[in-house]
Parts: structure tokens; sequence; C-alpha cells
């Protein structure tokens, strides 16, 4: 297990200068936004706008704090995010703009080279919960709480990289929110 602190993170600009991202990992290690296999970060979504393009990518938004996001999409489609809504998966390359529903919202990207890798996202909360990647790799993202991931202590803003075959074993209390990644070669 590769423990990644929040801390350790590498803050940078969005693609198209209209914020800033937190990076989480990428792969291949030290990747750019032009060339990565996969890719999981936190935005911080301010204003209204376009979302920046990568073409050949899907991706998975998940709402992290704030009131929610409306995706405006170039083909008419409109869908609502918030706290309490899945994590939605779309391509990257198809045109959208967000727009907030009452004020700035924080969020979860998780983007994965198409034909290359594939990637789910799944939202947890409190309790106890056992994971399992067959291939690939697991990455846990605790974002409320303290979260035991089978022994290790993962504090709220850290991440874990397992290798599968895993089933990883999880336990919080009330109030905890973890999300888990599984990324698997195509």
């Amino acid at each position: 297990m590769r423990i990644i602190r929040a801390a350790d993170c590498k803050v940078m600009p969005w693609k198209n200068g209209g914020g800033t991202t937190t990076e989480i990992a990428v792969a291949p290690e030290g990747a750019s936004l032009g060339d990565f296999d996969w890719r999981i970060s936190m935005a911080h979504v301010g204003t209204n706008g376009p979302f920046s393009s990568f073409p050949g990518i899907d991706r998975t938004l998940s709402v992290l704090t704030g009131n929610g996001i409306r995706l405006a999409f170039g083909d008419g489609e409109t869908v609502a995010l918030d706290r309490a809504t899945a994590p939605f998966f779309f391509a990257a390359d198809r045109a959208v703009a967000g727009v907030l529903v009452d004020g700035a919202i924080d969020d979860l990207n998780v983007m994965s080279r198409r034909g290359a890798w594939s990637h789910s996202v799944e939202r947890l909360t409190g309790g106890s919960h056992e994971i399992a990647a067959e291939r690939g790799l697991l990455v846990l993202v605790a974002r409320r709480g303290d979260w035991q991931a089978n022994g290790t202590t993962l504090a709220a803003g850290d991440s874990a990289v397992l290798e599968a075959p895993i089933t990883a074993k999880l336990a919080t209390g009330d109030g905890g929110e973890l999300f888990a990644i599984r990324l698997q070669p195509v």
C-alpha cells in the first residue's frame, strides 16, 4: 500500500487556465495533462464556465463540497450533481460547461485514457466496508473522518494506492466519507 498524504499532493493550474487542481495521483508518474494514462485530482470551482477538453479521456466527477453544479453539454443534455448524487461518468472530450447551483464547489475528478485504462468510482460513508479489486489498482481517497484501511490509518485528505488483486477492509465512524476508485488496464 502506497500512502499519499494530503500535504504531499501537487497543486497545478487547470488545462484551460480557469482555476487550480490538486493532483492526488497520476500514471505514469510525472505525466503531463496531455499524456497521462489515468489521473485523480480535486478541483475548486468558483465560477461558471467551460470544462477543459481531454481528447480520448473518460472522466468521473463527484461533488465533495458546496451546493452542486449543473453540467450543460453541447448536445443539449443537462445533468445536476450535488453531494447526494452518485459519481457521474462522461467522455472528457465532450463539450460541457459547468453552472454552479449556489456558490463554489470542490469536486473529485477521475480520468482514464479510453482504450488503455478503465475506471469506476464509488462513494462510501460511515461504518465498515470491504472493497475488492481483481485487476489493476484500487485507490482510496479519504474525504472526511479517519479511516482504517487494512490496518493503516488514512486521515481526511489522505489517499492510498493498492495493487490488485486486493480486498480492502475499511472502517470509520459516523460522518466518514471515502471514495474507492478501481483502475484497470484494458
